[in-house]
């Protein structure tokens, strides 16, 4: 399956993560839960390279729901490239998407999936407007 990105979304960020041993479950595969663990190490990436914080007194971003659909198994040994893209920037949230494809295999996507993402105040525990800083890397 090449994939190509659908309209309205924007590729922002890229990461390649090496597939570990440990990573594949009893079916000889990369075990399901470790492609949101993939998607996450992009996702933070980018979060990191753009200035935001691991301070939880004050805002950042927040997943309120998140999905994946395991489109070909991943095997080790290898490395994956996830991509990131966003859309639908609003006044407190936005939508991420993730393509997973392996390095020796590329264009053919493994998976894609991707989260909802609420700019919140950590400390009131309440959605707040994203400041203008971070909206310039989604727009």
């Amino acid at each position: 399956m090449r994939f190509e990105l659908p309209a309205g979304r924007k590729l922002i960020h890229e990461v390649t993560v090496p597939l570990r041993w440990g990573d594949m479950d009893a079916m000889g595969h990369i075990n399901n839960t470790l492609y949101f663990r993939y998607m996450e190490i992009c996702r933070l990436d980018w979060i990191f390279k753009v200035g935001g914080s691991t301070n939880l007194t004050g805002e950042g971003p927040v997943i309120v729901n998140a999905f994946c659909n395991f489109l070909r198994q991943l095997e080790f040994p290898g490395d994956v490239r996830v991509t990131l893209s966003v859309a639908q920037p609003g006044r407190s949230s936005f939508d991420t998407f993730h393509t997973i494809e392996r390095c020796d295999d590329p264009g053919v996507v493994y998976a894609e999936g991707g989260a909802t993402t609420v700019w919140t105040d950590y400390q009131a525990r309440k959605s707040v407007p994203m400041p203008g800083w971070f909206r310039a890397h989604l727009d």
